[in-house]
């Protein structure tokens, strides 16, 4: 069917830099929005970024200004630029799209397995 498969997740401190890059593949038709949740221990899973296939964007009040979300869509691929990272934003960050594969005839939501991002104070 449809694969998600984040990368780029890992250690850095605060106020550092990570890029996370996230992957589709497989019987795709065509993809309609793309974007990032996380979720924390103990806490729900929350969402980070959005980005439209018309290219909207839409992003959490708590990321505004120091994340962006951008897609290439030759490439099925969506990115998260995260600047002066703090260590609340410490999570699992989970990727997803909104899929129409290529025998389907509806949207569904597909994720990826989740990469982890610490920030250490």
């Amino acid at each position: 069917q449809v694969q998600l498969v984040e990368t780029g997740g890992g250690l850095v401190q605060a106020g550092g830099s990570l890029r996370l890059s996230c992957a589709a593949s497989g019987s795709i038709g065509s993809i309609h929005a793309m974007g990032w949740y996380r979720q924390a221990p103990g806490n729900q899973r929350e969402r980070v970024a959005v980005i439209t296939g018309g290219g909207s964007t839409s992003y959490a009040d708590s990321v505004k200004g120091r994340f962006t979300i951008s897609r290439d869509n030759a490439k099925n691929t969506v990115y998260l630029q995260m600047n002066s990272l703090k260590p609340e934003d410490t999570a699992v960050y989970y990727c997803y799209a909104s899929v129409r594969t290529l025998l389907g005839v509806s949207w569904l939501d597909y994720w990826g397995q989740g990469t982890q991002v610490t920030v250490s104070s």
